[in-house]
């Protein structure tokens, strides 16, 4: 609980006045002011968060907690609960979804075992296992309070220590059977919403299966009955080790102050853990895409950001990672590469209005 707290307390909003020097710039490059869009927000934020107006990322990785959940039992995934195990080895060799997207954009990827139902002989795993799955949220708690605090703790670790060896781009992936069930019910008490509305089919459950889906999870937090201002009760009992352990990478990206990528419905659990924890968090998080499970929507409003891309994709992983790098290391290009108006010897702006919407 110690490094928990004391990331909690070193956690600062985003450097106004950086800020200010970074829209300086942006406004006098040889474009109408706007005219980029997004990428001259993302390349704003990136200098709220560092500090320096121009910034350059020396090395990207996508963390990847991966956790068993005891709610599998129920019948609430179609697919068997051997799988986790499987792609979590898998995501090693480069051949699943995240595995080629990052090594098609020159990113890492970072393995961690917190809670999965096998051993691995694998030395690109990082074995941080905390317990073999979580216990059936559908009878009782997932976790103690102490599991679920080690996992945040995990994943605090994980960040500072991938800062110190030099990386400063992130993003957030996880594997685990039955894990859309357990981020529904996260997002559901969170969010003081009707389990139902934010409930997604997951990994192609039936008509009957969903049904039983839903049910289970509207179960599950009446008898758990989480205290939805206290995000480790609630992770506690209907969360698992990944959702825990990507909360732990977000707060631990503001604390170092670095960019953080959320990716899919799972990451936007986590994500919402943070900011409930500490809501400056949320000033070194970049969505990446809009995913396709409907809590997913509703994080992302309340985070009050904007996801860069809708491309109907529900895969998880982190998937979506390696794509928002990209878009950011092109809006960081830009504010770094392009030339000002002066700079272009461009003397007659006048036709370069501002054309930024709430204009």
């Amino acid at each position: 609980m110690k490094l928990l707290d004391k990331t909690l307390k070193n956690i600062y909003p985003s450097d106004k006045e950086a800020i200010r020097s970074a829209w300086q710039r942006m406004d006098k490059l040889s474009k109408p002011i706007g005219s980029l869009g997004q990428l001259e927000e993302i390349a704003v934020k990136m200098a709220g968060i560092t500090g320096k107006v121009k910034n350059n990322i020396n090395k990207k990785t996508t963390v990847v907690m991966c956790g068993d959940n005891g709610v599998w039992e129920e019948g609430v995934s179609a697919c068997p609960l051997e799988l986790t195990a499987l792609i979590t080895d898998n995501y090693t060799k480069g051949f699943t979804g995240i595995g080629v997207l990052s090594k098609y954009t020159n990113s890492e990827i970072c393995v961690v075992d917190l809670g999965v139902k096998a051993d691995f002989n694998n030395p690109k795993i990082i074995n941080k296992k905390i317990a073999y799955g979580t216990k059936n949220m559908a009878k009782g708690p997932a976790m103690t309070r102490d599991e679920t605090i080690k996992a945040i703790e995990t994943g605090i670790e994980t960040i500072d220590k991938l800062v110190n060896d030099g990386y400063n781009l992130f993003g957030t992936g996880e594997a685990g059977m039955c894990n859309t069930a357990t981020s529904a019910a996260v997002i559901s008490v969170l969010a003081d919403m009707d389990s139902d509305l934010v409930v997604g089919k997951g990994s192609g459950l039936t008509e009957k299966q969903f049904r039983n889906k839903k049910t289970v999870i509207k179960n599950a937090i009446k008898l758990n009955n989480p205290n939805r201002n206290d995000v480790i009760d609630v992770l506690s009992k209907v969360g698992g080790f990944d959702i825990a352990g990507l909360c732990g990478c977000f707060l631990g990206a503001a604390k170092n102050r670095v960019p953080i990528v959320i990716d899919g419905v799972i990451a936007c659990a986590a994500a919402l853990c943070a900011y409930r924890m500490n809501s400056y968090s949320k000033d070194f998080m970049f969505p990446s895409h809009l995913p396709v499970e409907p809590g997913a929507e509703y994080v992302i409003k309340e985070l009050e950001l904007i996801p860069n891309l809708n491309l109907e994709m529900r895969l998880g992983e982190g998937t979506g990672c390696p794509l928002e790098f990209l878009i950011i290391e092109s809006a960081l290009n830009i504010m770094n590469n392009m030339y000002t108006m002066e700079e272009a010897s461009i003397h007659n702006n006048e036709f370069f209005v501002d054309i930024r919407k709430d204009k």
